[in-house]
């Protein structure tokens, strides 16, 4: 079992710049869309960590020895990449029909379909911690589309948007179940890396080229942004969880959409023209907060089972 070194400071800290990452990747990759299509965005930010990430395994022959994978290690390490890299895509495709808040909020659902995992793969069960946050959750999320009901049951592009980030939280617990099997062979960065480059050539086929030549130097900054935040907030968050307690570095992590909301709104207000603000109302603020209350509540609860303990390790990021 893992020991924490004791540098809860250090932890904090590094789970913070974290959460601003995280938090702050939403924005980037919105404003991208208006300029670029979903599939060069998410093959460009696979591109740039693939050559990073197997740059720094290289340098210390850290590369994953393939060939000694076993068939059952094949079977989950495909599951894991079509799994993460479904989660890219479909997460960028909903941001094309809802606001960065919105799919961040939503998106908080991905360690739940985890849990729930453990439950119907694994035959795990659930604490009763485990299940209130679960109820707190849905309650929050109820609270914060209160305004937006008709258009999540009637047909248009909001519920669309709605749909496609809820599936990519499912496929993002596909990948982390797929994963945690996986960690007994291979090392949590050697299948990241294995996961990058594979989605590279995945996506191959759709990209346009040509979108990349024609982008200004605001773009292509908020593109490099994009492409890097992964891999540093993927180190911070690993670093982390070295010197403090996963789940709370899992619970400070819920209260990222909230980040998300309110670099939403300093941005309309100082950039109207780059992003428009999201229409909240305080109804929606305090769901936004349920939510965040009802993951914490989750990645806190005392943890018996394997599913459980990835919940609290793992994070759903795009």
């Amino acid at each position: 079992m893992h020991t924490t070194t004791g540098r809860w400071r250090y932890g904090l800290s590094l789970t913070l710049v974290t959460v601003f990452l995280w938090g702050s990747l939403p924005i980037p990759l919105k404003m991208l869309l208006d300029v670029m299509d979903p599939y060069t965005i998410t093959w460009t930010r696979c591109l740039t960590a693939a050559i990073l990430l197997g740059t720094w395994l290289a340098l210390r022959s850290r590369l994953p020895e393939l060939r000694k994978l076993s068939r059952r290690d094949w079977a989950l390490l495909a599951i894991a990449i079509i799994g993460l890299a479904s989660n890219y895509i479909l997460y960028i495709l909903g941001l094309q029909f809802i606001a960065p808040g919105a799919a961040q909020v939503v998106i908080q659902l991905a360690p739940m379909f985890l849990l729930l995992g453990g439950l119907f793969v694994f035959g795990e069960h659930f604490r009763p911690m485990q299940w209130f946050g679960f109820a707190i959750l849905t309650g929050g999320l109820l609270l914060y589309f209160h305004d937006r009901l008709g258009e999540l049951i009637a047909p248009g592009s909001y519920a669309i948007g709605v749909a496609i980030v809820v599936l990519a939280g499912l496929m993002w617990a596909f990948y982390a179940m797929a994963q945690k099997q996986l960690l007994k062979t291979l090392p949590s960065e050697a299948i990241m890396w294995c996961i990058y480059a594979a989605a590279v050539l995945v996506f191959l086929p759709a990209i346009h080229p040509s979108r990349l030549l024609q982008l200004d130097g605001v773009h292509i900054a908020l593109l490099a942004y994009a492409s890097l935040n992964t891999l540093v907030a993927y180190g911070c968050f690993a670093e982390a969880l070295d010197h403090w307690e996963a789940s709370r570095v899992s619970a400070l992590l819920a209260v990222t959409p909230l980040l998300t909301i309110v670099i939403v709104a300093w941005l309309a207000k100082i950039a109207p023209h780059a992003l428009a603000a999201e229409p909240h109302d305080w109804l929606s603020i305090v769901g936004a907060g349920i939510v965040v209350i009802g993951s914490g509540l989750s990645a806190l609860a005392p943890r018996e089972s394997s599913a459980a303990k990835a919940a609290a390790v793992l994070a759903p990021r795009e």
